[in-house]
């Protein structure tokens, strides 16, 4: 028994050092885990970010990181390697049977840190059009612009082009008009600017532009561009507006709009 005792105090003796070196890893571990859960927390709460999310976030953040501290601390008395290779295993697993999971999961990481959009930005993506309602770590939330909600996976919002029509502080109006074969291309394009000009939100720069390009059956084809200020106005109302007032301009000068005209020729048997 007093060997036994004898040999208990000289190895815990020798693992004082071992001992004291994973207790200061285990502490700076600890601190350093809270110190950067609070700094993240703080950075994605000022990104308006869910209070909730932020939170999930900083978690996740503050665990990795203790975690890789135990690991470490557990290092300095037996070789942690198989261990390691258990755990990559067992996560190999569960990742691969929940694998469309962690991807939405992920996304949506890279979707709240980055920040393509916010909530009540309106945004294209994957063939839809919408205010965005709400953003989670598994799956984005619009209403389109036809009234339909849409809930998509992150993963499929990360993998398609998004074009977020909020940030976007002008934007370019194109409007199709046809004139009868006859009418003076120079009178009809003045008469299409000085149009457009009085939209509502219009901007100068760039400068309208309307071009000739199709040879029609019953008209001559031109397109009309301009910008407008979305902050002011949005595209439908301004295209609506362009169209009235075109519309108005040619019946002053007496323009013609054709109706499509086809010819029938009647051969009378004999």
């Amino acid at each position: 028994m007093e060997d036994f005792l004898k040999t208990f105090i000289e190895q815990f003796i020798a693992a004082i050092p071992n001992i004291l070196t994973a207790l200061v890893i285990l502490a700076i571990s600890l601190y350093f885990a809270n110190l950067l859960a609070r700094l993240l927390k703080r950075a994605l709460e000022k990104r308006n970010l869910a209070t909730g999310t932020a939170h999930l976030l900083a978690q996740i953040v503050r665990w990795t990181i203790i975690v890789i501290g135990v690991i470490a601390a557990l290092q300095r008395f037996f070789d942690v390697t198989a261990f390691l290779a258990g755990l990559g295993i067992l996560g190999f697993t569960v990742g691969f049977a929940l694998q469309e999971v962690m991807k939405n999961f992920a996304a949506g990481i890279v979707l709240l840190v980055q920040q393509p959009f916010q909530v009540g930005d309106v945004i294209g993506v994957a063939g839809y059009d919408g205010e965005v309602l709400a953003i989670d770590l598994r799956s984005t939330e619009m209403r389109t612009l036809d009234g339909r909600l849409a809930l998509m996976p992150n993963a499929d919002v990360m993998t398609n082009t998004i074009v977020n029509y909020t940030r976007s502080d002008r934007r370019r109006v194109d409007l199709s008009v046809g004139v009868a074969y006859g009418s003076d291309p120079e009178l009809v394009r003045g008469l299409v600017l000085e149009a457009v000009r009085g939209v509502e939100g219009f901007v100068a720069e760039p400068a309208p532009m309307a071009a000739f390009h199709t040879f029609n059956k019953s008209s001559l084809d031109l397109t009309a561009y301009f910008w407008i200020d979305a902050k002011l106005t949005n595209p439908f109302a301004a295209k609506d507006s362009a169209f009235t007032k075109v519309s108005e301009a040619f019946a002053r000068r007496n323009v013609e709009i054709p109706f499509p005209i086809q010819t029938v020729l009647i051969q009378k048997e004999s």
